[in-house]
């Protein structure tokens, strides 16, 4: 639902720029000697030559279209030339492109607040650059102007052909416009700037549109192209609605689009300018009637978000016609491929943009074999999603059926799937300070970690989504000094006549040696445990308690087994104070558990939950002590 937002008081500056047949683009520049030449590219499917997904503006000449298939646009442009889009896991591989795109990417963010709205399209907010140009070095008093930027169409200027440009240097340096006039011809010089160093940076041409908002930039984006920028100053707003149609419009192209024009008579977006927001907020809502008033005005308040990655990854491929999948085994691969490429995408969001995805939601498109049903929709399934292509694919199945299950009807079980796909959304920056359980094993602190540009998770590794639950180590100790060395025990000798260590029951080691495996303690050497650390996770066990794990305490309650009060009063003076580590057990998520070595599962766990003891009489303790009085209660 479309929702109005107020137009911000001051003026804005907005590009959208929009890259020209993008995908030709790159093969063309991979195969220099295409240029020129009428290209296209294909999908993968050879069924009539692929479908065409990109048509180069030389072959558009000829008339091909991309709702052609390659042996189609043959018969239109004999020489034209089919590239297939690349091919991996038996569908579309859009990485190169995707990669493409970020190289543009990359030169427009140096200029504004830059928001990535698809592969081969971005926004930019360009007022602080606009306003710093003109008071600086406003366009007026600059010696000479990029030819680029004089090329540029300003609607409300008469074009007539070679005066254009001198049309064009006129407006642009015109002394008595207004404030928002005089921003927009800052910005149409910086859009042209920047356009020359995507050119030459990258051998992209790009087209764009300048304007006062998001709406307005991206419609006049694709009033000229290639490579050609078109500036919408305020006094022509009004002109350009009044003839645009109303399919045309972002958001008017599906059933609020069909409803105008049937319902209202609307044709134009021109033609809302009769109805009052009264009228309109009854027929179609508050919020849609409101925003319908708006951009028949030409008011937009969206505001530019500062986005260079992508807001989600998602992975898809169609069935058409005969190709519909029928079996849950065929389904099952496809969901296998699917999870396998977003599962590598995200991981390397991951690595080198250190973003964790929370959200998995699988879409599918789907009919019955009957009539009466055709029209009801798969649902769409969403769940936590876990890192690891093996748990991917389990989840997504999982989501599948469950929304197979809504689907099919009791008395017909006959379905066909025409198209699948897996996303992966919520996509959230690593909170600062948060690194992986693998760190702790390899002698680094966390700050250590992040800098080395790894974060430590493996492919087969769950990642628990954020929550109000954490682990605090405040601050978190030697994990060795759970096993201190019995410098004085109880009786008073001496380390150096009794050279023995003891673990947390009293038991010499070097008996030990050999016989049982070795405590998780040992991976913890020279492990840097000085910062606090703060970790979120997901609360999956059902116990309240927190785990005490003060060394202090540990030591005293085994270590100290002399019966005389002197030596334990000594003892204690001695050891040194350490602050505890408290853990709250809800907090600990049991699938890290269990991806550890088997016998650190069970001294983990040990720690956790400790089975439950009889009381018994302390070690070394007198018979006089049972006939002390009994104290009271």
């Amino acid at each position: 639902m479309p929702i109005p937002r107020p137009a911000p008081q001051a003026a804005r500056v907005i590009a959208h720029v929009d890259m020209d047949c993008f995908y030709v683009q790159v093969e063309q520049r991979k195969k220099p000697e295409l240029r020129g030449l009428p290209t296209a590219v294909v999908q993968y499917n050879a069924w009539k030559g692929g479908g065409l997904i990109a048509v180069g503006y030389e072959a558009r000449k000829f008339g091909v279209k991309r709702s052609m298939r390659g042996d189609e646009a043959k018969e239109v442009c004999p020489d034209i030339q089919l590239i297939q889009v690349p091919v991996a896991r038996g569908k579309a591989d859009l990485k190169s492109y995707r990669d493409a795109g970020s190289e543009v990417v990359s030169i427009l963010s140096a200029k504004g607040r830059c928001e990535r709205a698809s592969i081969d399209e971005v926004y930019l907010d360009l007022t602080d650059a606009a306003e710093s140009m003109l008071s600086e070095t406003p366009p007026e008093m600059l010696e000479s102007i990029e030819k680029e930027a004089l090329k540029s169409h300003v609607l409300g200027l008469t074009d007539d052909g070679k005066e254009n440009e001198e049309n064009v240097r006129r407006w642009l340096c015109q002394d008595d416009a207004d404030h928002e006039d005089k921003l927009l011809a800052c910005g149409a010089i910086i859009v042209s700037q920047l356009r020359i160093q995507v050119l030459e940076e990258t051998q992209f041409t790009c087209s764009a549109g300048i304007a006062h908002n998001k709406m307005l930039a991206k419609l006049a984006s694709a009033m000229h192209k290639p490579a050609q920028q078109t500036v919408v100053p305020t006094s022509c707003v009004k002109d350009l609605l009044a003839s645009l149609p109303v399919k045309k419009m972002k958001q008017l192209g599906g059933k609020l689009g069909s409803s105008l024009q049937s319902d209202l008579g609307v044709q134009t977006v021109g033609d809302l300018l009769q109805f009052s927001v009264e009228k309109l907020q009854e027929r179609y809502g508050t919020n849609t009637g409101s925003w319908l008033w708006n951009i028949a005005r030409g008011i937009s308040g969206e505001e530019v978000e500062s986005r260079l990655l992508p807001k989600s990854h998602g992975c898809g491929k169609t069935f058409p016609g005969p190709q519909a999948l029928k079996s849950i085994a065929s389904v099952e691969h496809w969901l296998n491929q699917l999870c396998e490429e977003l599962s590598e995408r995200i991981q390397y969001d991951l690595d080198q943009n250190k973003r964790i995805a929370h959200t998995l939601t699988l879409h599918a498109g789907a009919f019955m074999y009957n009539e009466k049903e055709s029209q009801r929709k798969f649902p769409s399934k969403s769940c936590q999603l876990r890192y690891g292509i093996a748990k991917m694919q389990e989840d997504a199945k999982k989501l599948f059926d469950s929304g197979l299950r809504d689907f099919v009807c009791p008395h017909n079980n006959r379905w066909g799937i025409t198209s699948l796909s897996v996303s992966a959304s919520k996509i959230l920056d690593i909170p600062s300070g948060t690194c992986s359980i693998s760190s702790f094993f390899q002698g680094k602190d966390c700050h250590s970690l992040s800098s080395s540009g790894s974060i430590g998770f493996n492919h087969d590794q769950s990642l628990p989504s954020p929550s109000g639950n954490k682990i605090c180590t405040t601050p978190m100790y030697d994990m060795l000094q759970l096993r201190p060395s019995c410098e004085k025990i109880c009786d008073g000798h001496d380390t150096s006549k009794q050279n023995k260590t003891l673990d947390g029951r009293g038991t010499s080691l070097k008996k030990r040696k050999g016989k049982e495996p070795g405590s998780i303690l040992r991976y913890f050497q020279g492990c840097d445990f000085s910062a606090k650390q703060v970790f979120d996770g997901s609360s999956q066990m059902n116990s309240e308690s927190y785990v005490d794990l003060d060394a202090t305490k540990h030591q005293r309650r085994h270590l100290l087994c002399g019966d005389n009060d002197n030596d334990r009063i000594h003892e204690e003076q001695t050891m040194p104070t350490r602050t505890a580590w408290h853990l709250n057990v809800e907090d600990i998520d049991p699938s890290v558990i269990d991806e550890l070595p088997l016998e650190i599962q069970r001294e983990v766990r040990g720690w956790l939950h400790p089975p439950k003891r009889v009381q018994a009489a302390k070690h070394c303790s007198q018979i006089t002590q049972y006939f002390l009085p009994a104290k009271k209660s």
